[in-house]
């Protein structure tokens, strides 16, 4: 049986290394970066101390990552400890770096992130991307993965990888768009289509929002659904820690629930799906407002003027966002509902009616619902860091870093 989990996702993070000599060497080069990358800056003493080898043994690996670029050495450690400081070891800000990418409705975007978490390069291009063909649209989004490269090799700093989020569903190739109902792409491999210097990984953009939520808010639960949006609305499903897939990889299309089936026409092939409800253009429409490029600020703007329309449009929208997600919560009882992408920028409109809804048609106890940090950025950053988590989980399978 295929495991519905992150972890058997083609080129993710969490894979597990196999039971040999070897395999054991880079699960130690991993504990210590991991190690490191928690409580660092540490020694090579403390380090030892915290995951249970040798002094010596850590040594050998530490020296190993640090001519890998992976870890770099401060100087000795702060003064008053008792016996000879050893030298303060943290994550180098130089050598690998994550790739992130996204190919949204009306944008492109890419960013470099290093080791220590942080955004070092990023372009973006506005503009619609519906109707147009795969192959224009990557041949900008190549170009602005080009310019990212090359600014943070600037820096010091050279990609580990490539990790591309969609808005629709990824096969478990991780390369090939099965559809994109909002971009009208189908059956597309971007493995075809995008450089191949480095190892590629393609996802759909809610997953990588969902475990952005998960690695980089210190307090998010271990149970979670994850709602983002902007023209459409994704959801990913996080259990126990795990992004939840499925038998095809396609679990979390949150956007294509009905919440009336006799409802609009969808660019599914459904009717009545939540998108058509609470997707950006939906609200949009049903505010009377035309689009724009900030449609997210103007719908706020508009609300915090108390524009009626506008307010009844959100309350409306949060009201069929509480219906989708109330099959969700009874089936899967998670700790929390989390609002992310443009969505939480327009959470004071909308959680009222969500969270009511929810209340009323929840067969058990209320479920909390929070609002992301990250906002948009969150499947942008968690494409990234998806590149990055990959090297601290095998830092011996990046360039330089032994077989």
């Amino acid at each position: 049986m295929t495991a519905p989990l992150h972890e058997a996702h083609p080129s993710s993070p969490g894979r597990r290394l196999p039971d040999t000599q070897q395999g054991m060497r880079r699960r130690n080069l991993s504990r210590v970066l991991h190690t490191v990358n928690a409580e660092g800056p540490l020694s090579r003493a403390a380090v030892a101390s915290r995951i249970g080898l040798t002094r010596a043994a850590v040594s050998t690996l530490v020296d190993e990552l640090i001519r890998s670029g992976l870890l770099e050495e401060l100087g000795p450690e702060r003064p008053g400890r008792v016996g000879r400081p050893g030298s303060a070891l943290a994550l180098s800000g130089r050598g690998p770096a994550g790739i992130g990418a996204e190919v949204g409705v009306d944008h492109l975007a890419v960013c470099a992130v290093d080791l220590r978490g942080e955004v070092r390069a990023r372009a973006v291009r506005h503009g619609t991307n519906r109707g147009r063909s795969p192959e224009p649209v990557l041949r900008e989004l190549t170009r602005l993965i080009r310019q990212v490269v090359a600014e943070a090799a600037k820096e010091g700093l050279r990609p580990a990888g490539l990790a591309v989020a969609v808005p629709g569903l990824v096969a478990r190739d991780a390369r090939t768009v099965v559809r994109a109902p909002n971009l009208d792409w189908h059956d597309t491999d971007l493995g075809a289509l995008l450089p191949d210097e480095v190892p590629l990984t393609v996802d759909n953009e809610a997953n990588f929002g969902g475990l952005a939520e998960l690695w980089l808010n210190e307090s998010a639960p271990r149970d979670f659904v994850h709602v983002s949006a902007e023209i459409g609305i994704g959801g990913a499903v996080v259990v126990d820690g795990r992004l939840l897939r499925g038998t095809h990889g396609f679990a979390g299309e949150l956007g294509h629930v009905p919440v009336r089936p006799e409802g609009p026409a969808c660019a599914c092939g459904g009717r009545g799906c939540l998108e058509q409800y609470a997707g950006e253009e939906a609200v949009l429409r049903a505010a009377g407002l035309e689009p724009g490029e900030d449609r997210v600020g103007l719908l706020a703007e508009r609300a915090a003027q108390g524009d009626k329309n506008v307010r009844r449009a959100l309350r409306d929208a949060g009201t069929a966002l509480g219906i989708a997600l109330t099959g969700a919560v009874n089936l899967l009882d998670p700790e929390a509902v989390v609002l992310g992408g443009a969505l939480s920028g327009l959470a004071p409109w909308l959680l009222p009616s969500l969270e009511q809804e929810l209340a009323r048609r929840t067969a058990g106890p209320a479920c909390a619902v929070s609002v992301s940090r990250l906002g948009p950025e969150g499947p942008l950053l968690g494409a990234a860091h998806s590149v990055v988590r990959a090297v601290m989980d095998d830092p011996a399978a990046v360039g330089g870093g032994g077989a």
